[in-house]
């Protein structure tokens, strides 16, 4: 799986947070923060605001009119099957769900529909552990 996730975050550019909040204390807006720092478009995905991080926000994944390289999640579990529907409908190869998010059925859709789906890790954290391997490589 490091492999694939290397591979992923070395080729992705474009990832849509879904329950991304423009509370600086929050989680979200840290990791996407600081992915966006790493050069990543970030597409916020969240009902209630307009703009976060300089990037207009969309109430829906289905809402986004471009590519998107990987969905990132920070929702409860319960809310996942429907993201990954969506996930699905705009055609994006990677569903991503942060620490704590898992759903083995949405998960296992995901995959039969093709998708690569990373499950209960941080986005922020991966990129970090394998920013380090590079540089002691």
């Amino acid at each position: 799986m490091t492999e694939q996730i290397a591979t992923v975050l070395e080729r992705a550019r474009t990832i849509a947070v879904v329950g991304l909040s423009s509370n600086p204390a929050r989680p979200s807006f840290g990791v996407a923060s600081y992915l966006q720092q790493q050069g990543y478009r970030i597409l916020p995905v969240n009902p209630t605001e307009h703009e976060i991080l300089g990037e207009r926000a969309y109430a829906r994944l289905d809402d986004i009119q471009e590519p998107v390289d990987i969905v990132d999640v920070f929702r409860r579990s319960e809310y996942v099957p429907e993201i990954a529907e969506a996930a699905i409908r705009i055609k994006a190869p990677v569903l991503w769900l942060q620490e704590g998010v898992v759903h083995p059925e949405a998960e296992q859709q995901a995959r039969q529909a093709g998708m690569l789906v990373v499950s209960d890790r941080c986005l922020l954290k991966e990129h970090i552990r394998l920013q380090r391997l590079r540089s002691a490589g």
